[in-house]
């Protein structure tokens, strides 16, 4: 794989373990800040598809 430049999120702190991302023509990478040896790799319609269930889900565990 080549080396992937990883980006966190701006409300992310140095403190905080977070979620980090990078993108390369294979999909869209993420691992967590405190185990970057452990990174799953998803296509976009794959990751979009979880992300829509889990906001889904969220919603219907608010009501």
């Amino acid at each position: 794989m080549p080396e992937l430049s990883w980006q966190k999120s701006s409300f992310s702190t140095d403190q905080a373990n977070c979620v980090e991302l990078a993108t390369s023509p294979a999909g869209i990478h993420l691992r967590e800040s405190d185990a970057p040896e452990a990174i799953v790799t998803a296509k976009r319609p794959a990751l979009r598809a979880f992300v829509r269930a889990v906001r889904t889900d969220t919603v219907k565990d608010r009501r």
